[in-house]
């Protein structure tokens, strides 16, 4: 078998020091000796494996420059070995996202080396197979993260420029998917620069986005109505309204999905206002749990009951690990373009099956970008069906930057921004709380934060209405 290098050039390289050579081939040496043929080790999962081979591939110039003949010979057998490793488990039944992943790590290995097996053909079928399958028309991922595109994207766009290197033309699924992607990408975006925390998303690393997007030939517009990802994205003026509208993913998807349906995220220039809570790194267990609930998210929960079931709560994590096993069937979205703004309407049945309840939420986003207003009600699934009361919580969890201050005795709550603008929440239910919160996609770790909340019970018919209104002017002396 030979190697080429064909098209690493566009990843970065470390530095290029003979100790720096030196150093890199004994770090790769010591782990083909350890660790070097598949195993039960975690370096042998598929992802990590995957992983590998694209970390060895586009670092070969460095790792492989003054290497003698034998350290060559065991690095491409240690190459070789997870190469077959990749393809037994794909042939296996390999799933979700790790079985994109492989298939990426095996087409750029069949641009880089060449034998009897013809390795580039085969990794090219089936990277286009998993590119046809995991992305969306609309460019979003079937598990419906902003994070796996940020993680997909890295991987995409090198890859493209190593088929140009090599002199072959790069499948057309993989041109469309990348020029799907980058308004994907850009829909999740807030006026900061950082993307809005659904189903997975936490720390936003600026670097790698400014990156990517600067791959962005065409400088894309952000995509607005997302139908097939489940995201609906309102702009005006410097305010910027992020909504999910969609169901959970397909189960082996969904992993990293969160119970927000209906929950959304607001901006003004760039200042966070609205949040949800965000997804904490992987060593934080317990808390990457709790922000998959319900209530970790800007959006009305029963009951303290989230809208999806985990497999962990079924105590089925065993056999299913952290995917979704019940949830909203159904998210009808509908989106209006008024004269005084625009208005998307969200209904999912989440709560249908415990409570019989369907929840509905309307939410406009004013011309001007000035004013912020919504309704959440509350209907029987089955006209005429009595559905009993359940004590209910409309959660809008603030950005910690953001001072919270109850004004007009507790009917109404003062947002005073970083910046010194101020927006009013008020609500038809008369009292609103400020509660406290935590924001796990802060950089530097988690943070504590607040979240105005309205309480109330179910009836026959729960209508409650809400607005987030700029203000240009402090509040009289009596509400205050």
């Amino acid at each position: 078998m030979r190697f080429r290098t064909a098209g690493q050039q566009y990843r970065r390289q470390p530095c290029k020091t003979s100790r720096a050579r030196a150093n890199a081939r004994a770090l790769v040496d010591d782990f083909l000796t350890l660790a070097g043929k598949p195993s039960q080790v975690p370096a042998w999962e598929p992802e990590v494996a995957a992983r590998r081979m694209l970390a060895f591939l586009s670092q070969s110039p460095v790792i492989l420059d003054g290497a003698d003949r034998a350290f060559y010979r065991r690095f491409m057998k240690g190459l070789g070995r997870i190469q077959f490793f990749l393809e037994r488990k794909i042939a296996g039944g390999l799933t979700g996202e790790a079985r994109l992943l492989a298939a990426i790590a095996l087409a750029e290995f069949g641009l880089c080396a060449e034998g009897a097996r013809n390795p580039t053909r085969k990794g090219t079928k089936l990277l286009i197979e998993e590119l046809d399958r995991q992305i969306l028309p609309d460019g979003g991922h079937i598990g419906r993260n902003p994070e796996i595109l940020l993680e997909l994207l890295p991987d995409l766009l090198p890859l493209r420029q190593a088929y140009a290197a090599r002199g072959l033309q790069p499948p057309a699924q993989l041109l469309n998917a990348i020029d799907r992607m980058m308004p994907m990408l850009r829909l999740f975006r807030h006026g900061d620069g950082t993307l809005a925390l659904f189903n997975g998303m936490g720390v936003t690393p600026p670097e790698l986005l400014a990156t990517i997007l600067a791959y962005d030939d065409v400088r894309a517009q952000p995509l607005t109505s997302a139908r097939h990802s489940g995201y609906q994205r309102l702009q005006a003026e410097d305010a910027i309204l992020l909504i999910d509208a969609g169901a959970p993913p397909p189960q082996i998807y969904s992993n990293r999905a969160h119970a927000g349906c209906s929950s959304f995220e607001f901006s003004a220039g760039a200042q966070r206002l609205v949040i949800n809570c965000g997804s904490p790194d992987a060593n934080r267990a317990a808390a990457r749990e709790a922000a998959r609930m319900t209530a970790a998210h800007s959006t009305l929960v029963i009951d303290d009951t989230s809208s999806c079931r985990f497999a962990s709560h079924a105590g089925l994590q065993k056999w299913l690990g952290d995917q979704i096993v019940s949830g909203p069937s159904k998210a009808d979205v509908e989106r209006h373009d008024q004269s005084l703004g625009t208005m998307v309407v969200v209904a999912h049945n989440g709560y249908e099956a415990r409570f019989g309840l369907v929840h509905e939420r309307r939410i406009m986003l004013s011309r001007d970008g000035k004013s912020l207003g919504g309704t959440d009600r509350l209907r029987a699934a089955k006209a005429g069906e009595m559905t009993g009361q359940h004590p209910f919580a409309i959660r809008f969890h603030i950005h910690p930057n953001v001072r919270l201050k109850r004004v007009r005795e507790g009917r109404a709550v003062l947002c005073i921004l970083p910046n010194g603008k101020r927006w009013l929440f008020e609500t038809s239910a008369g009292q609103a709380d400020i509660e406290e919160s935590i924001f796990f996609a802060a950089p530097d770790g988690p943070r504590s934060c607040a979240q105005i909340a309205v309480h109330g019970e179910t009836d026959s018919g729960t209508v409650v209405e809400w607005s987030f209104r700029n203000i240009e002017r402090k509040p009289p002396r009596n509400e205050t």
